[in-house]
């Protein structure tokens, strides 16, 4: 089933036209964005001007037209705090209804909050559990707490960005004043829901997440000034922890220049230039009420819980009691899109894990290892959907771009990295995708693709012939048995092939016999 969602949100309009499957999952198809800031006439005036309701219809209508030429199965829209407060919001809804052919569901802080946590639970590894999420928007904040099995506990206030900027900065940049205005504005809202938290004995959740637009945007700032003049900043953000440190240096900085040289600041949307010191602001004096000092980015929000609720995700998907869970389907999910074969990415999962266990004391790789190993052995050949010929460079683009669930930025590169690498070659810092990452990921990486690579020679018949592996330390060899109740001449031969980097890192001759 093809399904379109419409996030009719205060500061910007939405679209996201998904696959949508039945076990709750989907595949993004296409995305739109128009920026309206119809949250600035609501601040100031209470409605919505003649301008901006035609603006809104006229946007509504180019995203039903999309989502049609898409061959769109439902459109579903929801309307959040600058309709749901306009004098006149209801008045919009119709009108977009009668024009544009779309039926709106203006929807309330506490719907806004469920949808926008549902999205959160399958896109962050809520680990460890409980978590504290603020989604800010541009006319209202939302807080929850919540695990892996569902949200506990929520809140909406009128404390979005756009609302708050309207309302209280006159400075471009934002003066003294503004910051006070700001600060008091900020303290009153959010001291009462910190005192409640506290108050349910849940006084430090295990992770604190911040999703859409503006707590985005500055985590792609932190990501983009992490990488400095040149580097590659990761293309999702999802699930990348910058610390108060990081977001107090771009915050002044940014209060010292105007909206038109903040504009030009890398990993920032200009759109957002004139609003993102008040979102920076927002969560700095979230960060000193709360009690945290680092916040991890959530790029799934309201459009994506609109999705998800739409197909049942909440009601008829098993949830799983493991927090990581979503790291595994969201690789499986990436896998199936890519036709991947099958049996041999999950024989050369299997085969890998067997040798990071068995050769513990040579390589000294932990869990975060093995499970990285194990993601990677099963996408390492998709690159193969795109073309056979020099399959490991698609391998690793599919994985940087396929949007996986769960990872941080450096996770998603490690594991482009062993896509990279998984046939052949001598991982280096100064080659792609390492050359952007932190050196003390190559010297695990490479570890990591040498055990893969033999993994992967060990099914060079792709037959899944292999059965199990005995591993014998002995001094400066090691002896790996494999055994088999069919024919594996070609898998041992496979697994020769590919023993340099293995023998190259460890320092041990690999011996692999017929066990």
């Amino acid at each position: 089933m093809r399904i379109a969602a419409l996030d009719l949100g205060t500061n910007s309009f939405h679209l996201l036209v998904v696959d949508a499957h039945p076990d709750g999952t989907f595949i993004p198809l296409a995305r739109e964005k128009e920026m309206l800031r119809l949250g600035d006439s609501v601040a100031r005036e209470g409605r919505l001007s003649d301008a901006d309701a035609r603006r809104a219809v006229g946007t509504v209508a180019r995203f039903r037209s999309l989502a049609e030429a898409a061959d769109s199965d439902e459109i579903v829209a929801c309307a959040t705090s600058a309709i749901r407060e306009a004098d006149n919001g209801g008045e919009l809804v119709d009108r977009i209804e009668a024009e544009a052919g779309v039926a709106v569901r203006v929807i309330t802080g506490a719907e806004e909050a469920r949808l926008i946590f549902d999205a959160i639970r399958a896109s962050v590894v809520i680990d460890p559990p409980p978590g504290l999420a603020f989604d800010l928007g541009g006319g209202s904040l939302e807080v929850m707490l919540g695990d892996r099995s569902g949200m506990q506990w929520s809140a909406s206030v009128k404390l979005g960005v756009a609302r708050l900027t309207a309302e209280l900065v006159r400075g471009d940049p934002p003066s003294d004043g503004d910051v006070r205005r700001l600060r008091e504005r900020f303290t009153a809202g959010l001291a009462p829901l910190a005192a409640e938290v506290a108050r349910r004995g849940l006084l430090r959740p295990g992770l604190y997440i911040g999703t859409s637009g503006s707590l985005c945007t500055l985590a792609r700032m932190v990501a983009a000034r992490r990488a400095g003049p040149g580097g590659v900043v990761p293309t999702s953000v999802n699930q990348l922890r910058f610390s108060r440190d990081e977001l107090l240096a771009i915050h002044n900085e940014m209060m010292g220049v105007t909206a038109s040289v903040r504009a030009k600041m890398p990993g920032l949307d200009a759109g957002r230039a004139d609003i993102i010191t008040t979102g920076s602001l927002f969560a700095l004096t979230a960060m000193e009420l709360f009690g945290f000092d680092e916040l991890t980015a959530g790029e799934w929000a309201l459009r994506e819980g609109i999705v998800l609720d739409a197909i049942g995700h909440h009601d008829a998907a098993e949830w799983s009691d493991d927090p990581r869970a979503i790291r595994k389907a969201s690789v499986l999910e990436l896998a199936r899109r890519c036709n991947w074969d099958k049996v041999h990415s999950r024989q050369v999962a299997r085969l890998a894990l067997q040798l990071f266990d068995q050769t513990l004391p040579l390589h000294g790789l932990g869990p975060a290892d093995r499970e990285l190993l194990e993601h990677a052995s099963l996408l390492h050949d998709i690159g193969a959907h795109v073309s056979t010929e020099s399959h490991h460079k698609h391998t690793a683009y599919l994985i940087q771009h396929g949007r996986l669930r769960g990872f941080a930025p450096d996770e998603v590169a490690a594991l482009a990295a062993l896509g990279r690498f998984h046939r052949g070659g001598d991982p280096r810092g100064s080659r792609e995708p390492l050359a952007s990452m932190d050196s003390a990921w190559h010297d695990r990486i490479a570890k990591m693709a040498a055990l893969m690579r033999v993994a992967d020679g060990l099914d060079r018949s792709r037959s899944g012939s292999v059965d199990e592996l005995r591993v014998k330390l002995n001094g400066s060899r090691v002896k790996l048995e494999v055994t088999s109740a069919g024919d594996v001449d070609v898998d041992i031969w496979g697994a020769r092939r590919k023993r340099e980097l293995f023998e190259k890192l460890l320092d041990r001759r690999l011996e692999v016999v017929a066990g």
